[in-house]
């Protein structure tokens, strides 16, 4: 077994499944848990989250987890995984990790923790952000600006702005004028690269927003998406028990705001470096989970939950919604 520790799509909280959660436990902007009853919590100082770590070390003690695990970069990894050395990894999707040896891997089912339960979490992916565009007092014309990147949600701009230009990405239309984008074939014989290696290097960041809708009357999602969501629903949503999550469209107060600044780069650091400990050397114990415990408050978790807390409570009060409970999310 291979991964990256606390990387993106290559770490090694997937395999967390089976102790109750999949998150990412020390990214809390984006992995912040919401539960049924409508209060937030990091997993960082739970219990099944120990279990987790002490269950996993015994794996790397035994060898089973890749020594390198903990020191290697993405290059080095993909590399080990294209050349067939890996039993089992995580990446976006296979065939872009395995590169020839795809044929050879196969999805790992969720693993059943070991009171043979299975536990899936998700979490909001999407939603609206701000920061994609500042006018500062230097712009000659605001409205012409504005009127610039109103041109941006134009179906067809803001589908070539995500993916790639007409004649690039998108290679023809269909009898219903959807645009194809290409397929990794294309890709390879008139780039030497994957679909998604071209989408990479062709993608505008920016404001920009792509509706349902233009899935259906401009566009068809890319081959890759349509596989990934098949693999979501047949491989993932079935252990999914809560759909529950924090909204990612919550809007902080300035004084919130400071709060997350002044302590979320310290706790993420120091919840991810403990983390790679216990999982490499181990050595957790009652008095050791204390300490650890203690420290979380030291690097502001107390101050952090309460300012996601208000934000939440906030959020819920101005939408007039309140927490799902996993019967409604269902």
């Amino acid at each position: 077994m291979s991964f990256g520790i606390d990387q993106w799509c290559w770490g090694q909280n997937i395999f967390y499944a089976g102790f109750g959660f999949t998150n990412w436990t020390n990214d809390i902007c984006n992995d912040l848990i919401l539960q049924p009853d409508g209060t937030v919590n990091f997993v960082s100082d739970d219990d099944n989250y120990r279990a987790a770590l002490e269950y996993f070390h015994n794996w790397f003690a035994e060898g089973l987890i890749d020594q390198e695990a903990f020191s290697q970069t993405d290059t080095q990894y993909m590399a080990k995984c294209s050349q067939g050395e890996v039993g089992v990894a995580t990446w976006w999707y296979i065939e872009e990790l395995m590169g020839d040896y795809a044929d050879d891997y196969v999805f790992l089912p969720v693993l059943a923790g070991p009171d043979g339960s299975y536990n899936v979490t998700v979490r909001d992916g999407g939603g609206v952000s701000s920061g994609n565009l500042s006018i500062t007092s230097a712009c000659e014309s605001p409205i012409n600006l504005l009127k610039f990147y109103d041109q941006w949600y134009d179906p067809e701009n803001v589908m070539q702005l995500q993916y790639g230009p007409i004649g690039t990405y998108f290679t023809q239309q269909d009898e219903n004028g959807l645009w194809q984008s290409i397929t990794d074939a294309e890709a390879q014989q008139k780039f030497g690269k994957s679909a998604g290696e071209v989408k990479s290097e062709y993608e505008v960041y920016g404001p920009k927003l792509i509706l349902s809708d233009y899935y259906a009357n401009t566009f068809e999602m890319e081959p890759r998406a349509i596989d990934r969501l098949t693999d979501l629903y047949d491989y993932w949503m079935t252990y999914v028990k809560d759909t529950t999550c924090y909204p990612v469209d919550c809007v902080y107060t300035e004084d919130e705001l400071d709060t997350i600044d002044k302590w979320r780069v310290d706790f993420e650091n120091f919840v991810a470096e403990q983390e790679a400990t216990w999982l490499r050397d181990g050595g957790i114990t009652d008095d050791t989970w204390a300490a650890y415990k203690e420290n979380l408050n030291s690097y502001g978790m107390q101050e952090l939950l309460e300012t996601y807390q208000e934000a939440y409570d906030r959020y819920v009060e101005t939408a007039g919604t309140t927490a799902a409970t996993p019967e409604s999310a269902a």
